[in-house]
């Protein structure tokens, strides 16, 4: 199969980067995701990357608005999350999964693959992996331990380098990391401090019916609404 510079990549930004803007979209989703949304707290590189990835698991679509994919992936949780983390996997990676035996495929086999349809460097090509074996183990989805256990591997291997950049030269000073905690004064053991208490919004989150995927079309709708409604009128509250 030839490969062809146009094509979209599959994701290759850090998978916990990923999950970690997804959640800060749980308070209030915008009308568009651009890099004006995050100003300054992502590098340009990593910003690119994870719009790249938002637009490849149709996520968002080519203005950066957000789809109604995302949305069901933000406010689900558990196992409905899963499922619909599955299905986008099987509907992103069909080169993987279709072409591939997910079971027992090596780590060379995905590289091949990776290479088959995207003109794409090595370096790259792995962080592609790592990604989706992130996704698919969070949809559910069995893979191989060749595959799992050579991710493991690179990931020590570069850790491992870290590790021995930071380490103290010579005469340089060791900073104690982690020293004890304070001892609680007699106050403090005496009054200790009382739970939250909850506040009205966070009752009614929690009286919230969860999301289904299997909803008719009008039904989702009607709950995206009310959750919304919910969400202006109790600021600040985390499903």
């Amino acid at each position: 199969m030839t490969t062809s510079n146009s094509k979209t990549l599959p994701p290759y930004v850090s998978y916990r980067t990923f999950w970690n803007f997804l959640d800060g979209l749980q308070a209030a989703v915008p009308a568009r995701i651009d890099r004006s949304f995050w100003g300054d707290k992502l590098s340009g590189s990593t910003g690119g990357q994870l719009i790249g990835a938002l637009k490849y698991l149709k996520m968002i679509d080519g203005n950066g608005v957000p789809t109604l994919r995302l949305k069901q992936i933000i406010l689900t949780k558990g196992v409905q999350r899963s499922n619909l983390l599955k299905q986008l996997t099987q509907e992103a990676y069909p080169f993987f999964l279709m072409e591939l035996e997910p079971a027992n495929a090596t780590y060379a086999q995905m590289e091949e693959k990776l290479k088959e349809h995207f003109q794409i460097a090595a370096d790259v090509g792995r962080k592609c992996i790592k990604f989706y074996i992130g996704l698919a183990q969070d949809g559910g989805i069995s893979l191989s331990p060749f595959v799992t256990r050579k991710s493991k591997a690179f990931h020590t291997t570069t850790s491992s380098r870290k590790s021995r950049r930071n380490l103290p030269r010579g005469n340089d000073t060791v900073v104690e990391q982690n020293p004890d905690p304070p001892t609680p004064s007699n106050e403090q053991l005496a009054f200790p401090p009382s739970p939250p208490v909850q506040s009205l919004g966070q009752m009614l989150m929690s009286k919230f019916p969860d999301f289904d995927p299997t909803w008719t079309d009008e039904v989702k709708l009607r709950w995206f609404q009310a959750f919304d409604e919910l969400i202006q009128k109790f600021p600040g509250i985390k499903r």
